[in-house]
């Protein structure tokens, strides 16, 4: 329904109408939100291919896909579970929300007054909800795929950005090491076809990280701090984790240091092997021995099980950032990338927060951002993309009995109104992918009186 003003009435007029009666705003660039991204056709393509390629693998290894709310409750994410990242979570004011309640946040500090919600930060915490949910609908072993966008309050940069996708796929109830070995050995075939060669998976078991500050001398309570420090060895080297480790215990973070100064070496070579004797040789005497005895049958059970290219190496330096892990975690690094293109580990005290008991759980997530900028798109197989170039005079009918045809057929087809510039219109489309062309002319309705030109000529 339209209002319309009263006959003869003046319509409102701006306080400051804006110059060369433009509005104001468009003489501003229109960007997306800091940190977020717009894709065109050929990012778009080369994600699509990637996601294609990932679900198609982790479908053929057994795991479902399922897909859970872009929010959660705030309590829940803020749970203690997310470690560092629940700082960067957004959240979602209360509905109704009045100016004296604002005060009072204000004035108590307490946050949690304000939200009631917030946008998930990674899949992890959103999947243990969900297995709680619908535990009785799920299969006793139940591996899922998660595929889907996360948002964090991220200095944006190169390489972090506030909206991004993330890859992961879980196996929950498994308690044995085959849950490790199936996330392993179907992220390396994922991360293969998708044309990464040259990757190595790091793996450490949290027991040893636990049992080497044990041995240098760090009290329990202590843990959580050491290792966030010890996380920042590839960026400060073994002096500055031993500097920053002084201040909570100077005699412990002096044998610590020791400890790192005869692994980085071995580390900055061929790595480790992920074998008893290799990890044996690298660690303190007595440290961790079920830690160490869980990555050795790893290692065993990985031996000539994974891709070509594809290498596992133990690291007693790995940390991953996130409290929640328990036992194994994995890295995945790459040639072409900074930055790892994947991680993972056990978590099997998080599902037990929301159910009451312990269920035990292993994740691995790839980096999808990451892997995306390293992969190109593959030849396009199957029929040609075609471009029905047509005149101003052509019979909407005519082109419509065309393309019909050609997509019955398989065929990707576009419509392009003939130019005067055609050079510049064959340049356009083959650049968006498609590899031939044809003059869709008038009273022509039958693809087999079409003459099909490559774009390649």
């Amino acid at each position: 329904m339209t209002v319309r003003p009263p006959p003869h009435a003046t319509p409102p007029r701006p306080a400051n109408p804006p110059a060369h009666g433009r509005m104001e705003f468009m003489a501003n660039p229109v960007n997306p939100p800091r940190g977020m991204r717009d894709f065109l056709p050929a990012d778009k393509a080369r994600r699509e291919h990637a996601l294609g390629v990932i679900r198609g693998v982790y479908r053929a290894h057994g795991f479902d896909e399922i897909e859970t709310p872009v929010v959660e409750d705030y309590a829940r994410l803020h749970a203690g579970l997310g470690g560092d990242n629940e700082k960067l979570s957004f959240s979602i004011l209360k509905r109704g929300i009045r100016a004296e309640a604002l005060a009072a946040a204000a004035e108590s500090g307490d946050v949690e007054q304000l939200a009631d919600l917030g946008l998930r930060f990674d899949l992890t915490v959103p999947l243990t909800r969900f297995y709680a949910s619908h535990r009785a609908e799920l299969p006793p072993v139940f591996r899922s795929i998660q595929i889907a966008p996360v948002w964090r309050a991220e200095r944006p940069q190169k390489g972090r950005y506030r909206q991004f996708v993330q890859a992961d796929i879980d196996i929950i109830g498994e308690a044995g090491l085959l849950a490790e070995i199936e996330l392993i050995t179907a992220t390396s075939q994922a991360l293969t076809e998708l044309g990464l060669t040259g990757c190595v998976i790091r793996v450490n078991d949290r027991r040893i990280l636990f049992g080497l500050l044990d041995h240098c001398g760090f009290t329990p309570e202590t843990h959580d701090g050491a290792l966030i420090t010890i996380d920042k060895l590839d960026k400060i080297g073994t002096s500055g984790v031993v500097d920053e480790l002084r201040g909570i215990d100077a005699a412990a973070a002096e044998r610590l240091g020791e400890v790192l100064a005869t692994i980085e070496p071995v580390l900055t070579g061929d790595g480790i092997a992920l074998t008893r004797e290799a990890i044996s040789a690298v660690l303190p005497d007595g440290a961790a021995e079920d830690g160490v005895a869980n990555l050795s049958a790893l290692g065993d059970a990985l031996a000539g099980g994974l891709p070509s290219g594809v290498r596992v190496q133990f690291d007693p330096t790995l940390v991953r950032g996130m409290g929640y892990y328990t036992g194994t975690i994995f890295e995945v690094a790459h040639p072409g990338s900074g930055s790892s293109v994947g991680g993972g580990g056990r978590y099997d005290g998080m599902v037990g927060r929301f159910l009451g008991q312990d269920v035990p759980a292993v994740g691995f997530s790839i980096g999808f951002e990451r892997v995306v900028d390293l992969i190109e798109l593959p030849d396009t197989a199957g029929p040609d993309a075609v471009v029905l170039v047509y005149d101003a005079d052509a019979e909407f009918a005519d082109l419509l009995s065309l393309k019909r045809e050609l997509v019955e057929r398989g065929h990707r087809v576009r419509l392009e109104k003939r130019q005067k510039n055609m050079k510049t219109l064959l340049a356009r489309v083959a650049a968006e992918g498609f590899v031939s062309f044809a003059a869709a002319r008038s009273g022509v309705r039958e693809a087999s009186a079409l003459e099909l030109r490559s774009l390649a000529d």
